[in-house]
Formats: C-alpha cells, sequence, structure tokens
C-alpha cells in the first residue's frame, strides 16, 4: 500500500487562533490515505489541537524559537531536524513575515517545495514591526511557492496580487458551511448556558490580542448599552489581554453584561447565541470568524481594515475605525429590533468557502508539486 506524502507545516503553536484553525479545517477533510499533515513548533507545551492532530496521524515536533538576540540555536535547530527529516518535500510556512527565515534554511538543505502563506495584512506596527518587514523583503527569492488567504494578505506579503503573479494562490479560509447553518434549537440552548434569553446579544470571536481591538469593542457596548440596557457582549476567546479587558469591563459596571465564554471548541453552536457579529479589528489578513458568522446567518458590523472579500453574503457593514464609539452603537441599534436568519449555505459554497471542495483542491496542489 502506497503511503501518503506528509507536508511539514512551520507555526508557532497549535492553539484555537486563526491560522491555526484554518489549517486544521484543512486536515480535518484531506483524505489522509494520500496527504498527512506534521507539524513542526517552536512553542514548548502542549497545544488546543495536539491530541486532535495524534489522533488523525499527524507527528509533533518542537524546536527553540526564533530569538534574535540568539538567532543561530533556531538556525542550527532547524538544520539538524531537516537533516533527520529527509521524508518532507514540501514545507508549508505559516510564520508569515518571518516565513523567510526557515524556508532560506530549507532551500539551503535543498527542500524543493517551499510555501510561504501570509495570514495576515500589516506587521503591526512598533519595532517588531520595523523588524518584520525588513525580513519579509526576500520572501520571493526562498520559497517557490506563494499561498495568501486573501488579496489584501497576498499584497501585504508578497507586494502583488494573484491576478498580478500567477505564482500566487489564494487559499480560501474554508470552514465545514453545513455546520454553522442557523439552528433555532442550539440558539435556545446556548442562550440560555449562558442566561441570555431575554437579551439582544453582540458576539465576537478572536483572541484577546491587540489587533482584535477588544478595548474598541468594549467602548462600542458600553455605549450601546447605555441606550438599550436589554443587550449583552458575548466574547469567546483568551489571550493576553484578557486581564485588561475584564479590568475595564469592571470598570464601566458592565460585568452583568458582558459574557467571557472563554476557549470553546463548539463555535459553530455559540454563533447560533449571538443577534449581531461586531468586528472592530485594526487589521485582518482576511476575517475568518466573520465568514462563519455569515455562514451562522449572521449580520455583520466590522471595521474598515477588514478586506472585503470577507463579505459573502452581502450581510456585512462595514464602519471606519476613525467613527466614534457612539457612531458604532447607533449602526449596532439600527439592528436591535431583529431580522431573519437565513440559511446561508449555498452563498458560503458559491464564494468558495466550504472546506469540502477547497480541502479537495489543496490536496490535488500538494500531490501535484510532490509528483
Amino acid at each position: 500500500m502506497q503511503q501518503p506524502i506528509r507536508i511539514l507545516h512551520l507555526l508557532y503553536c497549535m492553539d484555537r487562533a486563526g491560522a491555526e484553525t484554518m489549517v486544521m479545517n484543512y486536515y480535518r477533510n484531506v483524505d489522509k490515505s494520500k496527504v498527512q499533515f506534521d507539524f513542526l513548533l517552536t512553542r514548548d507545551g502542549k497545544s488546543d489541537f495536539d491530541d486532535e492532530i495524534l489522533s488523525m496521524g499527524g507527528r509533533i515536533y518542537h524546536i527553540p524559537g526564533l530569538s534574535f538576540s540568539n538567532p543561530f540555536k533556531y538556525l542550527n535547530s532547524l538544520k539538524a531536524f531537516l537533516n533527520e527529516h529527509p521524508e518532507y518535500k514540501i514545507i508549508h510556512s505559516h510564520t508569515d513575515c518571518k516565513s523567510t527565515i526557515p524556508l532560506w534554511v530549507a532551500k539551503k538543505q535543498n527542500i524543493p517545495v517551499r510555501i510561504s502563506h501570509s495570514h495576515t495584512s500589516s506587521t503591526g506596527g512598533g519595532v517588531q514591526g520595523i523588524i518584520k518587514s525588513i525580513v519579509k523583503k526576500p520572501i520571493k527569492k526562498v520559497a517557490t511557492n506563494y499561498f495568501a488567504c486573501g488579496e489584501a494578505a497576498s499584497k501585504f506579503l508578497y507586494g502583488q496580487t494573484s491576478d498580478e503573479n500567477d505564482k500566487i494562490k489564494i487559499i480560501p479560509n474554508a470552514i465545514d458551511a453545513a455546520a454553522y447553518s442557523y439552528n433555532p434549537e442550539t440558539r435556545k440552548r446556548i442562550r440560555a448556558q449562558f442566561n441570555l434569553e431575554d437579551k439582544f446579544v453582540l458576539g465576537h470571536v478572536g483572541r484577546f490580542a491587540t489587533p482584535k481591538n477588544h478595548e474598541f469593542l468594549i467602548d462600542i457596548f458600553s455605549a450601546v448599552h447605555k441606550k438599550n440596557p436589554d443587550t449583552a457582549l458575548l466574547l469567546v476567546g483568551e489571550g493576553e489581554l484578557t486581564d485588561k479587558i475584564k479590568e475595564k469591563v469592571s470598570a464601566l459596571n458592565l460585568s452583568d453584561s458582558v459574557v467571557f465564554a472563554g476557549l470553546r471548541d463548539d463555535i459553530p453552536d455559540v454563533l447560533q447565541a449571538m443577534d449581531l457579529f461586531v468586528f472592530p479589528s485594526l487589521f485582518e489578513g482576511l476575517g475568518i470568524v466573520a465568514i462563519e458568522a455569515q455562514a451562522a446567518g449572521l449580520r455583520v458590523i466590522c471595521s474598515d481594515a477588514v478586506p472585503k472579500e470577507a463579505n459573502i453574503s452581502g450581510y456585512v457593514s462595514y464602519i471606519p475605525l476613525s467613527k466614534s464609539a457612539d457612531e458604532w452603537a447607533s449602526e449596532v441599534l439600527k439592528l436591535s429590533g431583529g431580522y431573519t436568519r437565513e440559511n446561508t449555505f449555498e452563498l458560503v459554497k458559491k464564494a468558495n468557502y466550504d472546506i469540502k471542495e477547497s480541502a479537495k483542491d489543496l490536496q490535488d496542489f500538494y500531490l501535484a508539486l510532490y509528483n
């Protein structure tokens, strides 16, 4: 029996975040008798998806992370790993700007297929942003294939769109669209779980980190709540800013109206409980949770930093980040009277965001590259 080809994915960890969730969606849906995913991670310790990866036959390896105070530790560890594992002919890096470095090592080690995958549209600013801007410049010289989650992410990392360079392949952050279809019974169950039965529920899913702009989200909800006390905010996720956001919620006397749901493995169900998805990100490569929200039949209000291609249903409204929290709140309250939740499965599928077809496309692409 022919063994599956093995693709080595490079990431920091495999927790429940955007790029990681996207990789897992594809992994669950490829034919694992033909293609297997393995993971080389630079964070020690167990990640959220480790058990599932191992259950599907994937392998997980760890090497020290890249440190600018001692980069040779990372470089030498990666070189040694690739020497010990000649079975990997395809390396797929999800580390955005920093992909330049591992793919340069892979090129030196004569790995024939070196995929760079852009998941963002900004360096994030600051000193780290300056460093990333410098590091990303040689990416097209060390990668053999250029992937991106959308055209904004492509333009950011490669300086071109897929229309301008046929080496660039847009890999949609596809989802199991059927799993998100609106279900009134699921909605009732989750709302009861969080004591939200009689509330107009604003929702957000995302890591508590600067790009997701939770502080402004709390300001928006505060403005909404002052005008309509029968509102609640349901926040899904964790991160380095969780405690700071909890402190802000407490200071604004909103603790009884804001639910911190933490990490969840039932996002399709939790989305059913929401009435409106609010997404004021500072930047996004695409914004996969906006796609998921639309798949659940939700209206979405998001910042103008979210790429327009995220609007696959016509149910997305864009508001400039320059607008005040009160102005955002006015737009939110326009939908507080309710609307009909529709089954958007066909819209998601038509926009090529259904994982069944997208996974087959990526699988065939890997096989063609390998052969």
